[in-house]
């Protein structure tokens, strides 16, 4: 997991600690993003607008946080570079993007599994 853009060790022991030890217990990729407090919550049954998750963990949300800045920074990702969205729709955006990027890695991560 760390050969990816942004990603150090820190970042990737911050994501498999928040996991934990059975990481197939978060079957769908949103579950792993609703654990990091990135997917988005719809504000009310009357806008279209959607609001911040507040919950989830905090290591990994600020996990994920990093690996956007980085490639928003240098990477020439078209979701990431999108102009007509404040820098921090664009961010919020980026960073679920990230947890759909990065939850196969994380399985295949984790000791005892082979591909």
């Amino acid at each position: 997991m760390a050969d990816q853009f942004g990603v150090g060790p820190d970042v990737a022991a911050a994501l498999l600690i928040a996991t934990g030890g059975n990481p197939t217990r978060l079957r769908p990729e949103a579950s792993f993003a609703g654990l990091s407090g990135v997917n988005p919550l719809p504000a009310s049954a009357k806008t279209r607008r959607q609001r911040l998750n507040r919950g989830g963990d905090r290591q990994a949300n600020a996990a994920l946080h990093t690996v956007a800045l980085a490639r928003m920074r240098s990477d020439p990702h078209p979701l990431l570079r999108r102009p007509p969205h404040p820098p921090r729709t664009t961010r919020r955006e980026s960073m679920c993007y990230l947890a759909r990027d990065l939850y196969p890695l994380i399985l295949l991560s984790q000791p005892g599994r082979r591909t």
